[in-house]
């Protein structure tokens, strides 16, 4: 049975994989305070239905509460843990979803498919207060495939021992602003991430989605070229690794190889 990877935008995406569909970082407004959607389609209604949503740190694009709110009743979230504590939001979700908190190397399944949760290198406590640190995390999904959904990271050390072998990795490979900040990816070092990961396949993802109102003119290079200058750089570190640049709402199969 092939692997779906479907890209919604930003930080967002479905992975189908033995039957059970994961959501990861959901994002599903047009505007988000400062930040508007500028290029793709809100993902549809369908979107928002999964047996596991995947949230990989405390910040509003990655943890929206308004998008939590689209889930089905029941719905089963994995969140670092801590976050319950620093969000205090997320009490009037959790009256109708089922939030589970882990830390890294703790595991989550769902039915045939087993999610783990690896580090990141990103400070991702909730601003502009965040005084509760609660660590960032990435997560491998494991059925017919293992797929590395990254979350917000820079590259750090032992990236490559603490995510382990996988088959596909979804990297960011940019940001919502003109500047990325510590402990990001740009084009360059998520090239570098896939030198060290080795998978057969990547998506990029966390580029070209949403941009600052008012800001349009200000490097608009680094919202329309990520994924396309990513796709470019990977051919030299990882030559092997086939690179899926997916436009928003698009779809790829992965077959399973294993």
């Amino acid at each position: 049975m092939p692997v779906e990877v479907t890209w919604w935008g930003h930080a967002t995406a479905t992975v189908r994989d033995s039957g059970v569909t994961v959501l990861t970082d959901p994002l599903l407004v047009r505007r988000l305070a400062h930040l508007r959607r500028r290029r793709g389609a809100l993902p549809p209604p369908q979107a928002a239905r999964a047996d596991l949503v995947l949230i990989s740190h405390l910040h509003a694009d990655h943890l929206h509460l308004g998008s939590l709110a689209r889930l089905d009743a029941g719905t089963r979230v994995v969140l670092p843990r801590g976050a319950r504590r620093a969000v205090p939001g997320l009490r009037r979700v959790a009256r109708r979803l089922e939030l589970t908190e882990v830390a890294p190397g703790q595991t989550v399944e769902a039915g045939p498919v087993t999610v783990r949760a690896v580090p990141a290198s990103h400070d991702g406590r909730r601003l502009p207060v965040g005084r509760h640190a609660v660590p960032a995390l990435g997560y491998v999904i494991e059925g017919e495939e293992r797929t590395y959904f990254a979350g917000d990271t820079g590259l750090f050390e032992d990236m490559a021992q603490a995510v382990g072998p996988v088959d596909t990795a979804l990297l960011p490979v940019g940001g919502w602003g003109p500047f990325l900040g510590a402990d990001h990816l740009d084009a360059g070092r998520a090239a570098e991430a896939l030198a060290r990961l080795r998978p057969r396949s990547a998506v990029p993802v966390h580029f070209g989605t949403y941009w600052p109102v008012g800001m349009d003119a200000v490097r608009p290079h680094e919202f329309h070229s990520p994924g396309l200058e990513f796709k470019r750089l990977a051919t030299h570190p990882a030559p092997d690794v086939t690179v899926h640049l997916l436009e928003h709402g698009e779809c790829v199969r992965l077959e399973a190889d294993r």
